[in-house]
This record gives structure tokens, sequence and C-alpha cells, in this order.
């Protein structure tokens, strides 16, 4: 009973965390052109210019809040609800002497919420003729109420906890206590707060101080990518087995990529290394302090290259110092434990399935990890007749990151198909109409279903690496071919020489497979070469190339006298020791 409780209470954490950065990461793009001219043409900026400097004021006090509020009152009511929250969010913005991201927080919603209740009551009571003139002035009537409200009791009040909560950051800044922030934001990152802390919680704040000092140190205590660097540099040297070969590639991808997520699962294996991360952000933090370091806006992602970008004139040293300590740091402390550590091999794959269980959604990152996760099925009455599919939709939470990729993925599929079917990608709270198939994460089905109840609807674990894809086009096609029905060629170790793994560009997931592959060669006393290259750079002397499955018939085609292994993902692969055990 307790345990349901506990799960029912995180659930509704995550849901108020991902409605809170809802309202906040669709408009990145426009706090981080605010960022872009407030460095450029600010006194201090780079390019000093007093008039384009004159954005920068009206950006941060107008168009910022009111996107906010749009978006606020638009997820909850759709283009609607959107302007009602956005002339609410008015209210709140006149008068105030500083940014009102928390009010615009506040009246987005309520504006949305209000107009959808209202609507919601007059439904089927509008006589034939007047529904326009009803839509439009019921609108107007109760955003200029809330706008009223706002003005007259709500802004004041927000006005005055926004300079409650800006002084009292400024009193731990002040007092040295900032690097404590740490001992909350690393263990809430590895479970599943990282976009509510850091676009829920400190961007708003964050924004408000760098409007009036020029930079904030708040960007930078969720987004150092320093800690998970340092955790992954300590698999690379002091790691075994999965996690080890993997972690190289792991980096990469967290350090210039931004996606933090990738070293999630690499913690849920030795949970002690949370005091290498903790250790790792205070002392990032510790720096940025005593050195004065600051961004101008938020980066987004966590990536080394959106730091720079948000560095102010003068604040590389301060920023890039963070950084290295925070991952120097990181790494010794995770070296140690991992050295101490007595287990012979680590399960990247459960881990990472566990970090999306303790999540309450899929990560795109566990799939990068090889995921090993077990798919449900088709989770609806009847399937729609494959030949009246015109459109797929992918869903999430906030309809960008994870659907957008699974969507791509299946896009492509449909393509090389010669389907003439639209797929696209949306939030759970926009569903098309239209659509005649819906994928979403397990864990979102419900909720989709209960948005659009009479379409097919698809459930996996994995939006980077679902079975149900090639599944569901082998049904589209009438026809499909799996990884397993492909025939091989007999391979013998004294023919074997060179192993070639090939992708469309030859360098990211090509690279990290041969790497795997190379290690197990190693390992297995075989003098045989693992290398990487583009399809288009196949050489002729290559003896078995390994591809992605969709890749296959082109490598085939280039190089059609070797031996052809095709597999669903580079980092996990059961084909590496099935030929390891034919090469011995």
């Amino acid at each position: 009973m307790a345990e349901n409780s506990s799960a029912g209470f995180k659930v509704k954490i995550q849901r108020f965390g991902s409605y809170l950065s809802g309202m906040i990461m669709p408009n990145i793009g426009a706090f981080i052109a605010w960022g872009i001219i407030t460095a450029l043409f600010i006194p201090t900026g780079w390019l000093p210019n007093e008039s384009l400097a004159a954005l920068v004021g009206p950006m941060i006090t107008y168009l910022l809040p009111l996107l906010i509020g749009f978006t606020g009152g638009k997820i909850l009511y759709d283009a609607r609800g959107g302007v009602v929250g956005a002339t609410a969010t008015m209210g709140v913005i006149v008068g105030a002497d500083i940014p009102m991201f928390l009010g615009a927080m506040i009246m987005g919603p309520l504006g949305g919420y209000a107009i959808k209740k209202f609507d919601q009551a007059i439904h089927g009571k509008v006589r034939q003729g007047f529904e326009m003139l009803v839509n439009n002035f019921s609108a107007g009537i109760i955003a200029g109420i809330l706008t009223l409200l706002a003005y007259l009791a709500i802004g004041p009040v927000v006005l005055g906890l926004n300079k409650a909560l800006a002084a009292g950051v400024e009193v731990i800044v002040d007092e040295g206590l900032l690097p404590l922030a740490s001992l909350f934001i690393e263990p809430a990152k590895i479970l599943f707060l990282n976009n509510a802390i850091n676009h829920g919680i400190l961007s708003p704040l964050g924004i408000e101080q760098a409007a009036e000092t020029g930079k904030s140190i708040l960007f930078l205590l969720e987004s150092n990518p320093g800690p998970g660097l340092g955790i992954l540099l300590a698999y690379m040297f002091f790691g075994k087995g999965m996690a080890k070969q993997s972690s190289s590639g792991a980096a990469i991808i967290h350090f210039f990529g931004g996606i933090h997520e990738i070293y999630f699962p690499y913690i849920l294996m030795k949970p002690f290394l949370l005091l290498a991360v903790i250790a790792g952000g205070m002392s990032g933090v510790f720096t940025f302090s005593l050195l004065g370091a600051g961004l101008v806006a938020p980066p987004s992602p966590g990536s080394i290259f959106a730091l720079v970008a948000m560095t102010p004139r003068g604040g590389y040293f301060a920023v890039l110092a963070g950084v290295v300590v925070a991952t120097a740091v990181s790494f010794a402390v995770a070296s140690v434990i991992l050295k101490a550590s007595k287990a012979e091999e680590e399960d990247l794959s459960e881990a990472a399935a566990k970090m999306q269980e303790m999540k309450g959604k899929k990560s795109s990152a566990a799939a990068a990890l090889g995921t090993k996760a077990e798919e449900t099925k088709v989770e609806n009455k009847e399937k729609t007749a494959r030949a009246n599919v015109n459109k797929i939709i992918f869903a999430c939470d906030a309809g960008m990151g994870s659907s957008a990729m699974g969507a791509s993925i299946l896009r492509d599929k449909v393509k090389k198909a010669g389907l003439d079917i639209e797929v696209a990608n949306t939030s759970i709270n926009n569903l098309p109409n239209d659509a005649d198939i819906v994928i979403t994460h397990k864990d979102l089905t419900d909720r989709a279903k209960a948005k659009l109840p009479n379409v097919e609807h698809i459930s996996v674990d994995n939006f980077l690496a679902s079975p149900k894809y090639d599944e569901l086009i082998g049904e589209l096609k009438a026809e499909g071919v799996s990884e397993e029905q492909e025939a091989s060629k007999d391979i013998k170790k004294e023919e074997v020489n060179k192993i070639i793994f090939a992708c469309d560009a030859g360098m990211g997931s090509s690279a990290m497979g041969a790497s795997i592959l190379r290690d197990k060669v190693k390992k297995a006393g075989l003098d045989i070469e693992v290398a990487n290259t583009s399809i288009n750079n196949l050489p002729n002397d290559a003896d078995i190339v390994f591809t992605h499955k969709d890749l296959t018939d082109r490598a085939k085609a280039k190089l059609p006298n070797a031996n052809h292994i095709s597999v669903d993902n580079f980092l996990a692969s059961p084909k590496y020791d099935e030929l390891i055990d034919r090469l011995k």
C-alpha cells in the first residue's frame, strides 16, 4: 500500500515537473535569441550598440513572459487557451519592475483553464448562428477579467514572492552556500527532475538575475556537463565489460551533444557514484562562485558548445574552469569507487531499463545504450485497415525530443519502403483528429487513448529501437524482412582478415560498434583488423561488413562479394559474440 502511494506521489511530481518545463522548453529558442542579443549589444558586450541594445528590455519584459503565458494556456486548451493565457499575463507584467516569469507560469494556465471550463459549461447551449459571437466575446471578457485580477491582486503577490525568491538566492550566493545545491540537484537529475529543476525553476530565476547583472550563475547549476563527464571518463579507465566499452561514445554524446541522460544508467549500476557527481557538482559550483562565472541565458541542451555560446565576454575562463574542476573531482571520486568495486560485469542494459522505470517515461538515452526492454502489444480494440492508413503520429509529453526522434526513424523506414504515408510528432495534448495510428511510450498510452479514443494506439518501450516499427512497415507493405530472416554466408576463420563497420557518415555509430568488436577480437586473441568507414568508402578487401539492417542493401550493392551482417543496434548486438565464437 505504501509502495503504491509512493509510486503515485512520484507520478504526480513527474507530471508537475513536466508541466513546468513544458511551459519553458518550447520557448528556449526565444531565450537564446535574447541571450545572444544581450551578449552582443549591451555596453559590456562584444559589439556595443545603443540602438540595438534597446531590444533587450522589451524582449525580457514583454516577449518572454507572454510566450510563457501563451504556452501555459495552450497546454491546457490549445490556441484559444493560449490567447486568453497570454492576455491575462499582461496583468502581472504591467506595473512590475522585474520580468514576470513566475506570474506568467501562473496566469497562462489559469487563463487556459478558465476558458476551457466556460466552453464546457455552454457546450450545446448556444443558438445556431451565434457561435462566433459567443466564442469571441467570451474569450475577450474572461481574458479582460483575468487581466484586471492579475494586475490588482495576483500581480502584487507574485511580485512579492519573486523578490523573496531572488533575495533568498542572493543570500545563498553571498554566504557561499550555493555549492550545497548540488546535494539536491545531482540526485534529482538521476531520477526524473532534471528538466523541471533547470527549466521550471532555475531558468526563470536566472533570467531575472541576468537582466539585472548581465549574467547568472543559476544557469550553470544543472547544465554543467563536468560531473557526468567525470563519471564516464572513470568508466573508460576503470570500468568493466559493456560499460567500459560504451563509455567513450557516451562521453561524446554527453559532453558535445548535451544529452545528460546518457550517463544516468552508469550511476544506477553503482549508486555510490552519486557521491562522485555530488562532489563534482559542488566543486564546480564553488569554482563558478569563486571566479564570478555566469551565463547570459539558459544553455539548452547542456552541451559545452551551448555553455560557451551563452558565456558573456570575458567570462570564458571562469566557466571552463568550473567545468574542468567538476570533471576532475567527479573523475577522482568515481575512480576510487570503481577500483574498489568487486563486480565482474556491470549490466548496463538493466541499469538503463531501471532508469526508464524510475523516470516513469521512455528515455532516448537508454536506447543509445542498448536497453533490453520488452515491447508491449498493440493496445487497441481492433487494428486500422492498413490500406486506410494515411497519417501516423508519435506523441510524448512535450511533443519535441523523444517523439520527434521516433517519428524521424519511422519516417525514414516509410520512405525507403516507398509508402505514401505522413509521419509526424506532437504532444499528447495536441493529438490531431485525423491521425490513423498513434505511437506512444507505454506509460503514456492511456493518456493518448483518452485524448483520441477511436484510433489505433501502439505502445512501445523505446522510441529509438522498437521492433514494432518493422512489424508495422511489414504489415503496410504486406511483406517484411527481419534481421533474423537474413541469410548469411558461412564464415570461416582462415578467410577473415578484415571486418568493417559501415554507416552513412562512417563516424559515430559505426565507430562505436567497431570499438566494441575490436575489444572482443583482442580478448579472443584473434589477429583480425576491425575498422569503420562510410558505405560509400567500403574497401574492396573487407571480408565481413557490419551495417544497421536499414543500410544492408546499400552495403551489399557496394560490396556484393563480402559477408554482410545486419544488426539492430551497434552497441548491443548478440551477433558480435556469435561471430567471435565462429572465428575462435
